[in-house]
């Protein structure tokens, strides 16, 4: 178990005005997603190509360092029964990987259906396919991260 790996009201103690970043890990790209600083929001950022691990987790922390990013929120891909499966796993082998490479806090996120939701909403504006295939990573990101930002902002104790 990777010491960053962290549940995610520990969240909610990142300094104010501090970005999240969320992954929708795929098997040939990695969809990305930025909260704004109030972190109430996630906006789809980019997709990156999957290379090799190296190459892949290179990428991804120089776009969490250029956005000043505090923490990492990943699309954990359970099966509908709640079960880890073969992505889930490659997922968890990704992370295993990468936690040695940075100190941000990583949080996982339950992902069951967040490509499907995304398709369907791209589908409903009658984006084409290939539009769709462009963009459904990194939207399928900022599903995944609106999800947890969400939960924070519930967790989060009532300002006077």
């Amino acid at each position: 178990m990777s010491a960053n790996l962290v549940p995610l009201e520990s969240l909610l103690d990142l300094p104010d005005h501090a970005r999240l970043l969320g992954l929708d890990l795929g098997t040939k790209t990695i969809g990305l997603a930025l909260s704004d600083v109030e972190r109430q929001i996630a906006t789809p950022l980019e997709t990156i190509q999957r290379v090799k691990f190296g190459l892949d987790a290179a990428a991804l922390l120089k776009i969490a360092e250029k956005y000043a990013v505090a923490g990492l929120v990943i699309g954990l891909p359970l099966n509908m029964d709640g079960t880890e499966g073969p992505r889930a796993q490659s997922t968890r082998a990704f992370i295993r990987n990468l936690s040695p490479l940075t100190s941000l806090p990583i949080v996982f996120w339950d992902e069951r259906l967040s490509t499907l939701a995304v398709t369907r909403t791209l589908l409903d504006a009658d984006a084409s396919r290939a539009k769709r295939a462009a963009v459904v990573d990194k939207m399928a990101a900022a599903y995944i991260l609106q999800g947890a930002l969400d939960r924070l902002a519930r967790l989060a104790p009532e300002e006077e």
